[in-house]
């Protein structure tokens, strides 16, 4: 046992600085991103004994209004996973939208995420790319963006999703992160408080 202990000491101290017991991924351990406020490091929470709580760690809520919410909310979206939000936070040419009502965004948000909530959505399409017209947007350079909100039972993002391609935002550019804030915390990736 003792051996197993001096081993494992060894083990560690020769592991790269940059290591992280728990990584996003293999070779990921963290992603940086730019914000409004500057760089922010997301990466999961490195105590192993994490359990998540509160309203986070409920699994039953009533439906309506928290009823399971399909993997594809409008046709032509595609469902993303966090290694997927992780790429679009750092493409410049992309946009992660917190669709949630800015109540829920100001507990806490996915770090670089800007927040158009799903009630607005349909009116903000100039922030995602496309031009004001006078009959409503023009969506030619829209920007890839991807949606999400509270988790599995949230239908805030599956209603800006369709919202938006309503007023012509064009579906192949919308992916949507079904997962959401639950999820994500889930996994104990960094959260903006």
């Amino acid at each position: 046992m003792r051996l197993l202990k001096v081993v494992s000491a060894l083990v560690i101290s020769a592991m790269p600085a940059w290591a992280n017991e728990v990584s996003i991924a293999p070779d990921v351990p963290w992603v940086e991103v730019q914000t409004e406020e500057g760089a922010v490091e997301i990466q999961r929470v490195q105590d192993t004994s994490n359990v998540i709580g509160g309203d986070w760690a409920r699994t039953s809520r009533p439906c309506p209004n928290f009823c399971v919410q399909p993997m594809v909310p409008a046709p032509g979206v595609t469902p993303i996973g966090e290694l997927e939000i992780l790429e679009m936070l750092q493409d410049p040419e992309a946009i992660v939208v917190d669709s949630r009502v800015v109540p829920n965004y100001e507990s806490g948000a996915i770090p670089g995420a800007i927040n158009i909530p799903y009630t607005e959505a349909a009116d903000r399409l100039d922030e995602l790319g496309c031009e004001i017209d006078f009959d409503g947007f023009i969506c030619d350079e829209a920007k890839k963006v991807a949606l999400y909100c509270n988790g599995n039972w949230c239908g805030q993002s599956p209603t800006a999703a369709r919202r938006m391609i309503a007023a012509g935002f064009p579906a192949e550019k919308l992916f949507y992160y079904r997962g959401g804030m639950q999820a994500w915390r889930l996994l104990g990736l960094t959260v903006t408080e």
